[in-house]
């Protein structure tokens, strides 16, 4: 008697349980991992229900409809963004894994988005767009459309991050792919001060009423369309609700075939990563490059440490980074406040001390290639060369970018008559970060892990990160104060007619402390060099 063979599992639930299995595991990677997701789930939670609390007091206000709608669409908008910013956030999102199995596109696209729904993000957008229901529903057929666009909210975000996943995941997946989360920093910090902006702004034109015509806009786009179809049937308006929803679901439903169509591309046409220029143009154009590069800067070791350190900040993610996020901050704190009515042009001092970071833990910025220049160090005239050229790449960026700002912020505040003071206080306050900085690269080195986008320092070594860093912003306040009191005197004593001393004066004061922190740190760098090469080849 042959018994029948056991029924083959569902794809659906191979993918969900694999889904919990990633989970699972990379959860036992680390206590550090562990305590993140927990952090997460809690921050998330609370979030949650602070929402819902929100979307709860909102019900029966005239500007309902409009909060809700435009929540809607900026949580569609995060799941856009967030594979392009993270793409090695979750493990699922790269399907060219999936590439060798005899998988077909339709239940492969079935069985990720039910797979997609399982976790921290799903799970938050499921509660928002339940809020943001019961905000807007009102009378039987409100709940009814409610019951219909809750769902089509939730798998149009989830489709929708998946699908710009799908179509992207060559380019996410490459070394020049994952240079996107560079931009992260910089969209965080432009979409903060956007929010503050767009705050004092509505205050001004007088509450929520000035949102309602980018509510109607973005109530027919989907998702955003099956929150607003809630709305108007609610209100009546049963021609517009069933249109704004049958809008929502073509959408989702475009989405899977766009998701299916990338799959089915990626799974069948060749990477065109592999195929490669010839060796000889690949070798033409990057000695072309170089030469370009190379007649723009100083002869010698100088110029060649300085190529090596801008090459750095083009090519290197983390070092790249740490400039976008520095440049991008330094510039929307001093302009943004400005535009606000309550800017100052020594706001504009926040972009040295935001450049000035970048010239500290120096030799930790090469990782363990660091042993390739340790070999060119034997004497603190060496040292000495090697961190001036390190501090003549950084001053190369930093100074017209200081100058820049301040001249933009002189120029929105309309405050000319205070800009030589300003600046000489920004390029002081940049030549004391500049030469602490070289200070701390000697005294304090720590490694910088390569292997993870979010850990900025090996294990053990935290204390030295936050010895260096705010020692080292302590020191430059202490040796700023010289400029700071003697601004302040000549302000007190009336003598603002010699302000304009302050330019020349804070950029000698700013040179002479980078000359100083350079002369200083030179001999430890060459009389410790073998503990330096160890603290920055560590983990």
């Amino acid at each position: 008697m042959t018994t029948a063979p056991a029924a083959a599992p569902s794809l659906t639930s191979v993918f969900v349980r694999l889904k919990l299995s990633l989970l699972k595991n990379g959860l036992r990677q680390s206590g550090g991992r562990t305590a993140a997701y927990v952090s997460s789930i809690v921050f998330a939670a609370l979030l949650a229900a602070g929402m819902t609390l929100a979307f709860l007091a909102l019900r029966g206000h005239a500007a309902a409809t409009t909060v809700s709608v435009l929540i809607t669409g900026v949580l569609a908008l995060s799941w856009t963004v967030m594979p392009l910013f993270l793409p090695s956030g979750d493990e699922t999102l790269d399907p060219s894994r999936l590439v060798m199995l005899p998988l077909r596109p339709r239940p492969l696209v079935r069985a990720l988005l039910v797979a997609s729904l399982v976790g921290i993000g799903p799970g938050l957008t499921v509660v928002l767009a339940v809020g943001a229901a019961l905000a807007v529903a009102h009378g039987a057929a409100g709940t009814v459309v409610a019951v219909l666009a809750v769902p089509l909210a939730v798998v149009g975000c989830v489709a929708l991050s998946r699908a710009v996943a799908a179509a992207n995941v060559r380019l996410l997946t490459s070394r020049k792919g994952r240079d996107l989360a560079v931009l992260s920093g910089l969209v965080i910090a432009v979409g903060m001060q956007l929010v503050n902006f767009g705050a004092q702004r509505l205050s001004r034109a007088g509450g929520l009423s000035a949102l309602e015509p980018v509510a109607q806009v973005v109530g027919w786009l989907p998702p955003a369309s099956a929150v607003s179809a809630i709305g108007a049937a609610g209100e009546g308006d049963y021609a517009i609700a069933a249109a704004k929803l049958l809008l929502a679901a073509a959408g989702v439903a475009g989405l899977l075939v766009w998701w299916q169509r990338s799959l089915v591309k990626l799974m069948t046409a060749p990477d065109g990563s592999t195929i490669g220029a010839s060796d000889g143009a690949g070798a033409k154009d990057k000695s072309a490059s170089s030469g370009r590069l190379g007649r723009l800067l100083p002869g010698g070791r100088t110029g060649t440490v300085m190529e090596r350190g801008l090459r750095y900040i083009w090519r290197d993610p983390k070092t790249k980074a740490g400039w976008v996020t520095s440049l991008a901050i330094g510039a929307i704190v001093p302009l943004f406040n400005a535009l606000q009515g309550t800017g100052s042009l020594y706001f504009a001092c926040f972009a040295s001390g935001m450049l000035g970071l970048q010239m500290f833990n120096q030799f930790g910025q090469d990782t363990s290639a660091f042993w390739m220049v340790a070999q060119t160090i034997s004497t603190p005239a060496d040292a000495y060369a090697e961190l001036r050229a390190r501090a003549l790449t950084m001053l190369s960026i930093t100074v017209p970018f200081t100058v820049l700002v301040m001249t933009a912020t002189a120029g929105v505040i309309g405050a000319w008559g205070g800009f030589p003071q300003a600046l000489g206080l920004a390029l002081a306050v940049l030549g004391a970060m500049v030469g602490i900085g070289a200070v701390t690269s000697a005294w304090f080195p720590y490694s910088i892990p390569q292997g993870s986008a979010y850990k900025n320092v090996a294990p053990g070594q935290a204390g030295l990160s936050l010895i260096s860093v705010f020692g080292g912003v302590f020191s430059a306040a202490v040796l700023c104060a010289p400029v700071i009191v003697t601004l302040v005197v000549l302000h007190l004593t009336d003598t603002e007619s010699a302000l304009w001393l302050l330019l020349p004066g804070g950029a000698g004061y700013g040179a002479l402390l980078v000359w100083g922190g350079l002369k200083l740190a030179a001999p430890r760098v060459s009389k410790r060099l073998p503990e330096i090469l160890a603290a920055v080849s560590k983990g």
